[in-house]
């Protein structure tokens, strides 16, 4: 079987570089690459996208292997009909690396081509990190890097207006447009960067809020044997995922314009405020995700699908989105109910076999974004705690423990701290402690949540009882 590359595929089309894409990873490559591939082919967007490695370890090597062409796995109900299509996408012209390539990266600010910004680089990436100077071959953060490439275009092109970037940012994090442009003014003042530049980049360029939602497994390897019988071709980066998307972009009509995905018959959404779509898919869809990974895999299950149908753990899932987060949200109760039963239709599609242990990267980041607000807003109106949510966050922080499911290792995937500070306190093997511990670590939680009254000692509790009973028996006590 041939390897996929644009020698051995002579029908790829190559488009002039227009995007640059911050992460190369699977989400980016299901959701906006195929999106932009479709503007390409049906409406004559042509637009080339490059990719930037926002971490020094990646895969841009072997997205260059193959020349930058992988196939996409759709599948799904749509309008009451099955799909299941592969298509190859061709809108990635290479990938680079800043941190072994920062000429090259660079050099990306030159092109007068290039017009949009898109990243998507977890919830954690889009922070300041106060330790990243201008001349660092690259900046650490993904604003700071920014940063480099907007001041670079601005010197490059002597301000002039018709340079500047639009940037849409995908990180699910509320107004993830207002944080990273935040970010970029407080580099702009610490690196002492011209008022001019600040100027250039406020009225030149745009920082939108966007809403990003598709469940993407990611690499299909329970069927990638029957994937390369039906593509004949060798292609290490198929990606899979559900049928179903939706982009919400908080932005102008003009922007729009300038991005016709709606032209191309996609769900993409350009409107005055994202926030009510935002609240309601992180916490009736990316919410539940968070909390039944962990109690899932400790339970024994592997998939999203295998949860929800479960007997135990699907009641769990349905306590947590029914009565614990959707009282937290302030949209019709039907309109609310009708969503969160399209999001377990979707959570039960057979095609996608979505893995738990996916989900639970940055375990921590996600449940305080995804989570942790609803499990204060329900305190707030019940007077009592979730029990739903705090058993979550219990699982994650015994998943964290790491060690074994019966021959399979467990190994969280989370930033180095955390990963510290759990290896740490699991050491005590005293469950008051670890939630203390946990609650008290103010460079996860911003605050110390040993504060919420009642909080601690039930997360002990629930610590206590996987410790004893295991999740699944742990997880009866409370329906």
């Amino acid at each position: 079987m041939e390897k996929l590359n644009r020698k051995t595929v002579k029908t790829a089309k190559l488009y002039p570089e227009r995007i640059i894409q911050f992460g190369e990873g699977n989400f980016l490559r299901a959701f906006v690459d195929w999106i932009v591939y479709n503007m390409n082919e049906k409406t004559g967007f042509d637009a080339g996208v490059v990719i930037v490695q926002p971490l020094p370890g990646g895969m841009v090597d072997l997205l260059n292997e193959q020349d930058g062409l992988y196939h996409l796995n759709l599948q799904g109900i749509d309008k009451g009909k099955t799909v299941d299509s592969i298509e190859r996408i061709d809108v990635i012209t290479r990938g680079l690396n800043p941190y072994t390539q920062f000429g090259d990266y660079l050099g990306l600010a030159e092109n007068p081509e290039i017009r949009f910004v898109i990243s998507n680089t977890t919830e954690a990436g889009i922070a300041f990190d106060p330790s990243c100077k201008l001349e660092d071959q690259p900046a650490k953060s993904y604003p700071g890097k920014l940063t480099q490439l907007l001041y670079h275009r601005f010197k490059t092109f002597g301000g002039a207006k018709d340079k500047g970037l639009l940037i849409f940012p995908c990180e699910l994090i509320f107004h993830n447009g207002t944080e990273l442009k935040k970010c970029i003014h407080q580099y702009i003042e610490r690196w002492n960067l011209s008022e001019a530049f600040k100027k250039w980049f406020d009225e030149a360029c745009g920082v939108y809020c966007t809403l990003v939602d598709r469940i993407v497994p990611g690499y299909p390897k329970d069927t990638i044997h029957e994937i390369l019988d039906r593509i004949q071709v060798e292609d290490k980066l198929v990606v899979k995922a559900e049928i179903f998307h939706l982009w919400v972009i908080e932005a102008p009509e003009s922007v729009a314009k300038e991005f016709p995905a709606s032209k191309a018959g996609l769900n993409v959404l350009f409107v005055n405020s994202e926030k009510p779509y935002h609240d309601r898919k992180v916490t009736l869809l990316n919410g539940p995700h968070t909390v039944l990974s962990p109690v899932g895999y400790l339970s024994g299950l592997n998939t999203v699908r295998e949860c929800v149908e479960d007997e135990v753990i699907g009641k769990f899932v349905h306590k947590v989105m029914f009565d614990e987060l959707m009282e937290t949200l302030d949209l019709p109760k039907p309109e609310l109910e009708q969503f969160a039963g399209d999001v377990l239709d979707r959570f039960r599609n057979p095609f996608v076999k979505h893995f738990v242990t996916s989900i639970m990267l940055n375990s921590f980041p996600k449940f305080k974004t995804r989570d942790l607000p609803g499990l204060k807003i329900y305190l707030e109106r019940k007077g009592i705690l979730p029990d739903g949510l705090i058993l979550g966050l219990a699982g994650i922080i015994t998943y964290y423990k790491g060690g074994k499911r019966e021959d399979e290792e467990i190994k969280p995937n989370d930033d180095e701290a955390i990963l510290d500070l759990l290896s740490d306190l699991w050491k005590s093997n005293d469950p008051e402690n670890i939630a203390q511990g946990v609650l008290g670590a103010k460079f996860i939680w911003d605050e110390d949540l040993n504060d919420i009254p009642g909080l601690t000692g039930k997360l002990a509790t629930y610590l206590q009882l996987i410790r004893e009973k295991g999740m699944l028996e742990t997880v009866k006590t409370i329906l």
